[in-house]
This record gives C-alpha cells, sequence and structure tokens, in this order.
C-alpha cells in the first residue's frame, strides 16, 4: 500500500489518541479469480469514517483477499496514529479466529499473511470481532467497486478527498457494472448444486416427479468437502434447499457443519422432465428425436409430461424475490439443480432464455449472485469446484 504522507499528516493531527474501528473485506470472482480487497477505519467514538481503500491484488483466492484488506487496514491505522488502539470487525470468522490465536493455522500462505498482520501493530493493540456479513456493507462495496474497475482511496477531514475514483457525487461510465448505486440492500446467494446421484453418475434426466433419488457415496462426500470449504472459508447466515431428496440430503449435512436450520423453498426444486425421467440425453434422441430437437429450439416448449424452462424462469424469478424479501443483506447458501441455478445466472446477467443450454454445472459446484434492492445484480462466480480437489 503506497502512502501519501502529505493526507496522512493532516489526518494525524486529527486523530491522535482515537480509538479506531477498522472494517475489513475481501473478495476473489473464481476463488482463485481477479481479487480484491475494500477496508474502512472509523472513529470509535462518532463513526465518522476517516479512510477507505478499494483496491485489486490480481489473481487470488477470497481468504487472501480478506486478509491483505485486514493489512491494509492496519497499515493505514497505524500511519494516522503511531499508538491506536483498534477494533478490527470482519466477517470472516476464520481469520478473526486465526488473528485471536483460537484456531491453528495450517496453510502456509495463511500463516504468512498472519504475521504480517501481527507484526504492523504492538501485541494487544488489536482486537478482533466477528461480525455478519450485512454488518460489512461499507468494505464489501469497496472490494466489487475496485473489481469493477474502480479503486478507491480517500482520506476524509472536512470535505477533503482523495481518490481514483471519480469524485463523489459523480459516475464513471461503468458505475452501475457489479454494484448498486440507489440501494443499499444486498442478498448474496451463493448457489450449490447438490450432490451426485447415481442418475448424475449416468447423466441422466432426473426431474422434479421422477423417482428423485438421494446421494450416492460420491455426493455424500461432495457434500462434507462443500460443508469444510463453506466453514472456513465463507460466511452464510441461512440455508435453503429445494425439496428434493438430493437437494436435503445435501443442505443437512452443510447445516450440520454450520450449525444453522434448514429452510425449504418449493420454487427452486428441477424441472420437470415428464417421460423423458430417468433417461439419458442418447436414449430420448433415439427415442424422441423431433420432440428434443423442438425443445432444444425453444425454451417454452416442454418435454412431453413435463415443463418448459420459461416455466421453472417464471417460478425461480417468484422464489428469487421471496428470498429477497426474506433475507436482505444476508448470504443465503440455496442447495438446488442445474436448471435453477443456470436460470439464475441467466437472469442476472440479463442473458436470452436460451442461454441456459449453453451452460455447464457440476454436481456440488458454487456459484454466487448478488441480488440489489434497486433491481441489479452481480455474478461473482460461476461453477466453481476447487474446494472438491
Amino acid at each position: 500500500m503506497s502512502s501519501d504522507s502529505g493526507a496522512y499528516s493532516r489526518v494525524r493531527a486529527v486523530i491522535v489518541g482515537r480509538r479506531i474501528i477498522l472494517e475489513a473485506d475481501g473478495g476473489s470472482r473464481g476463488n482463485p479469480g481477479p481479487a480484491a480487497y475494500g477496508t474502512v477505519l472509523r472513529d470509535a467514538e462518532s463513526g465518522e469514517v476517516l479512510f477507505e481503500e478499494g483496491a485489486t491484488i490480481g489473481v487470488d483466492t477470497n481468504n487472501v483477499a480478506e486478509y491483505r484488506g485486514l493489512i491494509a487496514g492496519l497499515i493505514a491505522a497505524k500511519e494516522l496514529d503511531p499508538s491506536p488502539h483498534v477494533e478490527a470487525r470482519l466477517d470472516s470468522k476464520l481469520i478473526v479466529e486465526q488473528m485471536s490465536g483460537r484456531w491453528k493455522i495450517k496453510h502456509e500462505n495463511m500463516r504468512r499473511l498472519a504475521l504480517e498482520a501481527k507484526a504492523i501493530l504492538p501485541t494487544g493493540a488489536v482486537r478482533y470481532t466477528w461480525v455478519p456479513r450485512s454488518q460489512n456493507a461499507a468494505a464489501d462495496r469497496l472490494v466489487n467497486l475496485a473489481l469493477d474497475g474502480q479503486p478507491m482511496r480517500r482520506f476524509r477531514e472536512g470535505d477533503e478527498a482523495s481518490s481514483d475514483a471519480d469524485a463523489e457525487g459523480e459516475r464513471a461510465p461503468n458505475a452501475l457494472v457489479g454494484w448498486s448505486a440507489t440501494h443499499p440492500d444486498v442478498t448474496t446467494m451463493v448457489l450449490l448444486r447438490h450432490g451426485e446421484t447415481v442418475h448424475t453418475a449416468h447423466k441422466r434426466f432426473s426431474g422434479w416427479g421422477g423417482d428423485d433419488p438421494g446421494l450416492s457415496d460420491v455426493g455424500r462426500q461432495q457434500a462434507e468437502l462443500v460443508a469444510s470449504h463453506l466453514k472456513t472459508s465463507v460466511t452464510i447466515d441461512a440455508i435453503v434447499t429445494s425439496p428434493m431428496a438430493r437437494t436435503r440430503e445435501t443442505a443437512d449435512i452443510i447445516a450440520s457443519a454450520l450449525g444453522l436450520a434448514v429452510a425449504v423453498e418449493d420454487d427452486i426444486r428441477e424441472c420437470s422432465f415428464g417421460e423423458w425421467d430417468g433417461l439419458t440425453f442418447a436414449e430420448v434422441q433415439e427415442r424422441s428425436p423431433e420432440e428434443l430437437a423442438k425443445w432444444l429450439a425453444a425454451t417454452d416448449i416442454p418435454p412431453p409430461g413435463g415443463e418448459s424452462f420459461a416455466q421453472v424462469a417464471d417460478r425461480v424469478a417468484k422464489a428469487r424475490r421471496r428470498l429477497m424479501e426474506g433475507y436482505p443483506n444476508q448470504a443465503v447458501l440455496l442447495v438446488t439443480h442445474v436448471t435453477p441455478v443456470k436460470t439464475l445466472i441467466s437472469q442476472a446477467i440479463d442473458a436470452p432464455p436460451h442461454s441456459v443450454f449453453r451452460m455447464h454445472v457440476n454436481p456440488a459446484s458454487l456459484s454466487s449472485v448478488q441480488w440489489f434492492g434497486d433491481g441489479h445484480a452481480s455474478v461473482n462466480s460461476f461453477n466453481e469446484t476447487m474446494h472438491l480437489a
């Protein structure tokens, strides 16, 4: 982090001796993928913002980005006051527990970052507090600004400000890409396709109204890996599942690890494939070539006795609106299926309906979408499977 000695000296004269609240966050679109951090310093007495920064760090993971946000904030706090008393508020339980000394740090890269952070200020000068994601919105906003090409670095003293982005009140042409300027409410939906079933392994149609298989041994192992990943790397406030057996089983495994309850949302169930249920694509092509061709050509054509993708899109959109109303400023894990995941991604980027035929979603893969209260959306990741490696 570079320094602006003039700006620092002006602010230091005002806040020497103050207690400082540090808010930090980080994110990666791909995990690993393009990554950035955001950090905000506030006066602990007044809540006034003293410093804020959002910057990219290249290609890296969520955990590294979150650590970088903490480190940037601690460096800025020391520059603002040589002997600050800092309360670091983060929504990463992993970092809070590691920096508080309650969790061992096994990963070498994490250990180096933790040592770097601890070396900035004396022992006892920093207290770490976990906060829900909804209470870390300011830092999260800076992360998304940076990832969308608008890095920011700003000191506040009266009306003075220094920023790499446009001045406050002005907006770059792409200012609404990936974040909302007009509505603070955001619901983050972490989309999880269920673990493998016997039908998944053989690539059979397996929709609503079919035989509804549960997880295979591989599928249960995948669910355990997802649970481990979410517990250490992602903050989840609530779990919502499709009513089908494989999603409920996946959700229960994760809920047990995270200590959360599971709610059921009927409208995120899989598409009904009617007469094709249980068949492979090749078998359908052999038995019903004309009907299959029509289905592939238009999303409003259902399989015989089934449901069209357009019908699925309608109910998934209704479910999305209910979830946004029910979980404002929260991160919700949706345990669902291929078609709902594709549909939500398509709706988030305003892609044509036919785009669902151009996506692939792996078993137990994770995707993430932020939905803003003013109707905008940001796709943060799609079909992540690194946690299964």
